[in-house]
C-alpha cells in the first residue's frame, strides 16, 4: 500500500507541475500577443490615446518590453515610429514565447 500511496502523490505533484508549466506558458503567450497588438496598432497609426483600449494595450506593452525592447529606444532604431515597434516589440515577442518554452520545459515533469 504504501507504494501505492507513493505512486499516487507523484501523480498528484505532476499534474500540478503541467497546470503550472501550462499557466507560465498561457501568461508569456499573452505577454507576446499584447506585444504584437501593441506594434500593430502603431504601425497602422491607430495610436489614439484617448481610446481607453489602445491606451491600455500600449501602456502594457510599454510595461513588458524588458526595457531593452523599447519602442522609442530599442535595440535596433530606424527613422520611423512604426518601424520601431514592429522590430522591437517583435523581438520582444519572440523573447517572451523562448522564455515561456523555457519554463515550461523546467516546470513540467
Amino acid at each position: 500500500m504504501a507504494k501505492e500511496s507513493k505512486t499516487v502523490e507523484r501523480s498528484g505533484a505532476a499534474k500540478i507541475r503541467v497546470v503550472a508549466a501550462q499557466v507560465v506558458w498561457l501568461l508569456c503567450a499573452l505577454l507576446a500577443l499584447v506585444l504584437a497588438v501593441g506594434a500593430l496598432l502603431v504601425a497602422i497609426d491607430q495610436t489614439n490615446e484617448s481610446n481607453g483600449l489602445v491606451s491600455f494595450i500600449l501602456d502594457l506593452a510599454d510595461a513588458v518590453d524588458l526595457g531593452v525592447f523599447d519602442r522609442s529606444n530599442g535595440v535596433m532604431e530606424f527613422t520611423t515610429r512604426s518601424a520601431n515597434a514592429l522590430v522591437n516589440w517583435g523581438l520582444a515577442a519572440v523573447v517572451w514565447l523562448i522564455i515561456g518554452r523555457l519554463l515550461d520545459r523546467l516546470i513540467r515533469p
